[in-house]
């Protein structure tokens, strides 16, 4: 009986082995991304210059254009669709007291953007 019961625990452990090698695991699947909106784009790019703290005073959806102003300085964001259907975003600033504004404005958009 013993012999029996160390047998079975044996098969059964094989049978276990076998089984788990058996599956197959694909990871998980590569995010695919959509080319971005005008409207996300727009967004996003108000929302990185509210996020250093640049206080909106234009933000006209129409000419896709946004001015952030903090001090003596502003930023001004352009939002154009590209004929292929793309978005351009470009970032400009003028008198800023903080040279490093723009570079962070610019990586909260690509932030919020998921890049």
């Amino acid at each position: 009986m013993k012999i029996f019961l160390m047998r079975l625990a044996l098969a059964a452990s094989c049978a276990a082995a076998l089984t788990v090698s058996g599956c197959a695991y694909y990871g998980y699947p590569v995010p695919v991304s959509a080319p971005a909106s005008f409207d996300r784009s727009f967004a996003a790019a108000a929302s990185a210059m509210r996020d250093q703290g640049l206080a909106i005073s234009v933000e006209d959806r129409a000419s896709g254009t946004i001015v952030g102003r903090i001090g003596e300085g502003a930023v001004t964001a352009s939002v154009r669709q590209q004929a292929d259907g793309s978005v351009r975003v470009q970032f400009d600033a003028t008198g800023p007291r903080d040279p490093a504004l723009i570079e962070r404005v610019s990586r909260g958009y690509d932030s919020r953007m998921g890049r």
